[in-house]
């Protein structure tokens, strides 16, 4: 039998220890870009196990790392996109229980500001990136009409969306990144400083999701993940153009034209790259999986089911 009744949280997450723990961490974007922090364009940006260009045997080492750099640029370009709906989205939760609870509205004030921060830090990138690469690479948008399309669906919806790109970050950086030697080490300071931030936010999203899914019927919380399921898909249709971006910007950056079976093969597996990396590792993230099954294990069960398409 399905209850609307929500399970006792055992996760422990509170809006006072978010608070201080993004208190103790917090960084100026002025200190970790810019000056002698320069990007190193001999080495790779990516993971290979989210990049996956080493596979292709018709790539020299040289082209590969181009490809890897090329998919780096979208990560972070990504990262400032989604933050672009996260924003006003966090903002527009908070404002209606200002006097609520003040921990509760300093830990949320604080969040949405570590999200400007982002948007700022990854534009900054992009010059640089832009800059040092020699090429410019499309990248999808505008921001504002994917913060508005996503921002069209039901609020719980994309606070589940939001849960899953927090952990999503999370586990990129502690499962691929953290001690990966062979990253060029200004990439990865960028993405350290951010995971820093985001590791709150998962845990303030975590609170959100079961905010507002307090008080909704069976119905309601199958319609939620619905519509988390229509972002996603939307997502997926946006990384199939970035795929295809990414494509050109590499025979541009390399001078190199790629065969028809070349292209084909680089496409079906940075797509599936991408899948993986902004959907996937997602989808299946322990602590995500435990929150869609405190809010109804069907749900759970449901993601489990679908998320092996976007491995």
């Amino acid at each position: 039998m399905i209850t609307n009744q929500l399970p006792t949280k055992s996760h422990g997450y509170t809006y006072q220890a978010s608070l201080a723990a993004s208190q103790r961490v917090n960084w100026r974007i002025e200190d970790i870009i810019g000056g002698d922090k320069r990007l190193d364009f001999t080495k790779p940006f990516m993971p290979e196990s989210l990049a996956r260009v080493e596979g292709f045997t018709f790539l020299n080492a040289d082209e590969a790392c181009v490809l890897n750099q090329i998919r780096g640029n979208a990560y972070l370009y990504i990262f400032g996109l989604v933050e672009e709906f996260i924003l006003p989205f966090v903002m527009d939760h908070t404002r209606p229980n200002l006097s609520q609870d003040d921990y509760r509205t300093r830990a949320m004030l604080q969040f949405a500001s570590e999200e400007a921060k982002h948007i700022q830090l990854f534009k900054r990138f992009r010059e640089e990136f832009e800059s040092g690469f020699g090429e410019t690479c499309a990248v999808i948008g505008p921001p504002d009409a994917i913060a508005a399309a996503v921002l069209a669906h039901d609020r719980l919806a994309v606070a589940i969306t939001i849960l899953h790109i927090e952990w999503m970050t999370q586990r990129h950086y502690v499962e691929s990144i953290a001690d990966n030697r062979e990253l060029d080490p200004q990439f990865k300071s960028l993405l350290k400083h951010h995971w820093m931030e985001e590791a709150q936010h998962a845990r303030l999203d975590t609170l959100m999701v079961e905010s507002l899914a307090e008080g909704r019927s069976p119905q309601q919380l199958e319609q939620a993940i619905d519509e988390y399921l229509e972002i996603g898909g939307f997502i997926d249709a946006g990384l199939k153009q970035q795929t295809e971006f990414d494509i050109e910007a590499f025979e541009r950056a390399t001078g190199r034209t790629l065969t028809a079976a070349e292209r084909e093969t680089m496409a079906k597996a940075q797509l599936q790259a991408n899948r993986w990396t902004y959907l996937g590792s997602g989808m299946t993230h322990p602590n995500f999986l435990a929150t869609l099954e405190g809010l109804m294990p069907e749900a759970r069960t449901r993601i489990e089911q679908i998320a092996p398409v976007f491995s």
